[in-house]
């Protein structure tokens, strides 16, 4: 059987949700297609391409329409719905945050978070490290909160899960901060 780009990714998110990062390897994908690692590079040509492809997909199958029209509204709905993309997926933030890093994907919220805070009135250098700042909030709580599931569940913590999630409050400092610098840059500019 002949497989595509799109056949070798959504094995490869499947393979993710069921072993981990950690297990998703180019053996394992092969023998789960059942061709050998070596017939994947024709698709992918490295496993770092492949974790980027994977990480786009995720994100893709997350998106969902945007709502919001006011800037800080907006923010916030970008910013929930990566959360919620990447915990759909066991180990997602840990693939969406290193292929992000890497440059090689999982770009798009960053350029739809850039797009908004340039909107809202932020210079171009400061609305980079408010996006930047947003991207580190929302990867790393839910890398936080992948990890003290997984662990939960393995027995490595003797911790229950969490109630409920701390994300929206936290969330919200994050933009309080800089809804302040958007309303500070505005009074600059009109006086």
């Amino acid at each position: 059987m002949r497989y595509t780009r799109a056949t070798v990714v959504d094995r490869a998110l499947e393979v993710l949700d069921r072993h981990g990062l950690a297990d998703l390897s180019m053996r394992r994908l092969g023998a789960e297609l059942g061709v050998r690692p070596s017939a994947l590079y024709h698709h992918v040509p490295s496993k770092q391409v492949l974790l980027a492809a994977v990480a786009d997909e995720l994100l893709a199958r997350g998106r969902r329409p945007a709502v919001e029209q006011v800037w800080d509204a907006r923010v916030v709905e970008v910013c929930t719905a990566l959360r919620e993309a990447m915990l759909a997926y066991r180990d997602g933030a840990e693939v969406v945050a290193t292929a992000y890093a890497f440059g090689l994907g999982a770009g798009e919220p960053a350029e739809e978070l850039l797009e908004v805070l340039l909107a809202a009135g932020l210079p171009d250098d400061v609305a980079a490290v408010a996006t930047r700042t947003l991207l580190h909030f929302v990867f790393g709580h839910v890398v936080d909160e992948q990890t003290h599931l997984q662990a939960g569940s393995a027995g490595a913590i003797d911790a229950p899960p969490r109630e409920g999630s701390d994300f929206a409050l936290g969330l919200a400092f994050v933009v309080d901060g800089i809804r302040v610098r958007v309303a500070g840059d505005r009074t600059t500019t009109a006086g």
